[in-house]
């Protein structure tokens, strides 16, 4: 029978009880469908009034955590994740885990939820809404690009309003910017391993990818000077903060090594800093050190929320104009509603308790993924949600992979990474956000475990 320990919550004790219902299910001590103990029985055990339960099961109810029944009494909803993960996503099959896609985690609490409906509804009292189902200018609106700026400057840049560009998610800065400064052809410098959407990208706008040697530390700055004598790219698109998907953070002397080359050779350099939001103090981008050649792309998908696709990018002055050409020839300009949304967050602090969550949750599912994956070799940054797990001989990353999706848990093969043709590592991504709670992600990073210990089983025979 369930019984919480309240004593190490502050506040309402009513909120104390509802707050231990959202973190129980979130570890899986609560189960969908599960029956909650009646008013009076929880009151008893908690020493606390019949009224107190009462106010805190309508408060798991309102969070929507919680459904009550007349008659039957007070269960764990059942459809808890039904709206925030799509079919695609093994939502609705349990005997499936995705370990594949590198989301943040949703809050069974709905934090999220509450917060866009006080949102939504300070917004409907303003007498000119309409005006944010009107077309705007390509850059966004001015109060939008301001509240970009201030979230942009979070991470230690100088980011005035007149150079953000607002866009709908980074993958569609990244189009603007390749599409700018680029032509079919050419070739970009990346990572050895890259994040697969700029592979997509590449693909279809006819580039041509090349890997550079990394280290610990990231790109390792011998091996991008050769490549700069050695051809005509004129474009570096890099990850230098948790990199996806190696989780490495290049630190500060490596990025003001990387700029003077990249300043000698007139390189432009691309800066996903994606996931540097989870960290409470980032080092500086590359940007910095090197301004006037430097495209620095932030999102709201990761820090904030999936559905949340505002992105914004830090671009020189002298290449706004151009850029927003191509915000226009590709969406004319992102949905001013949702901007708004995202700006009202940032001024109000929302997006920062946002985060804060987020920060909070990646550690706890870290520290799971070390305890459990003890004595296998990965890869991880400490507040990433996910990690780059290296394959014990004689595992091969086809076979780990296949042996996995029998056992109902689905990894990221390595080769969505490789940027060229190059071969492979034997290795896979395991993403630890998009499994619905940490039981499921238990019994996931478990399965994984077993199987690295065990040995490949014979697959079909070659004659």
């Amino acid at each position: 029978m369930w019984n919480p320990d309240i004593t190490k919550h502050n506040g309402a004790r009513y909120l104390a009880i509802a707050d231990r219902i959202a973190e129980d299910i979130e570890h899986g001590n609560l189960r969908p469908g599960e029956q909650m103990p009646t008013h009076r029985e929880l009151a008893s055990r908690l020493g606390v009034t019949v009224g107190t339960i009462t106010r805190a099961y309508a408060e798991a109810q309102r969070r929507g955590l919680l459904v009550g029944e007349t008659g039957r009494g007070t269960y764990v909803r059942e459809d808890l994740f039904a709206d925030a993960f799509p079919p695609n996503l093994a939502a609705h099959d349990d005997s499936i885990i995705d370990l594949s896609l590198n989301i943040p985690p949703v809050s069974v609490g709905d934090q999220l939820g509450q917060s866009l409906s006080a949102t939504l509804a300070s917004l409907s009292n303003r007498s000119n809404l309409s005006s944010l189902l009107g077309y705007h200018t390509p850059n966004g609106a001015e109060r939008h690009r301001a509240a970009g700026a201030a979230w942009v400057s979070r991470s230690g840049l100088k980011a005035e309003a007149e150079r953000v560009l607002i866009t709908s998610g980074a993958l569609h800065a990244m189009t603007v910017v390749f599409s700018t400064l680029t032509k079919p052809g050419d070739t970009i410098f990346t990572e050895s391993l890259t994040y697969p959407g700029m592979k997509n990208l590449a693909h279809l706008l006819h580039l041509r990818l090349q890997g550079l040697a990394v280290d610990e530390h990231g790109i390792i700055p011998e091996a991008f000077e050769r490549a700069c004598r050695s051809g005509a790219v004129r474009v570096l698109y890099t990850i230098p903060t948790i990199h996806n998907p190696l989780g490495t953070v290049m630190p500060e002397e490596r990025r003001r090594e990387i700029a003077r080359i990249a300043e000698e050779h007139d390189i432009s350099i691309v800066e996903d800093d994606v996931h540097s939001f989870i960290l409470e103090r980032p080092p500086l981008p590359l940007s910095a050190f090197a301004p006037e050649r430097s495209y620095y792309i932030l999102t709201t998908s990761k820090s904030i929320a999936g559905g949340m696709r505002i992105g914004y990018l830090l671009a020189p002055a002298r290449m706004i104009e151009r850029l927003a050409t191509g915000l226009r020839a590709t969406v004319w300009m992102a949905a001013p509603l949702m901007a708004e949304i995202v700006s009202e967050w940032i001024k109000d602090g929302t997006a920062e308790r946002l985060v804060e969550q987020k920060r909070k949750e990646a550690e706890e599912r870290q520290e799971m993924a070390a305890r459990i994956l003890q004595g296998l070799r990965f890869r991880a940054h400490p507040l990433s949600f996910h990690i780059w797990l290296e394959l014990p001989e004689p595992w091969r990353s086809d076979e780990f992979i296949a042996q996995a999706r029998r056992r109902g848990v689905l990894v990221t093969p390595p080769e969505a990474f490789v940027p060229a043709r190059e071969e492979a590592p034997h290795a896979v991504r395991v993403c630890l956000g998009a499994a619905r709670t940490r039981a499921q992600l238990e019994k996931g990073l478990k399965t994984l475990r077993e199987l690295c210990r065990s040995t490949p089983k014979p697959t079909l025979s070659i004659i």
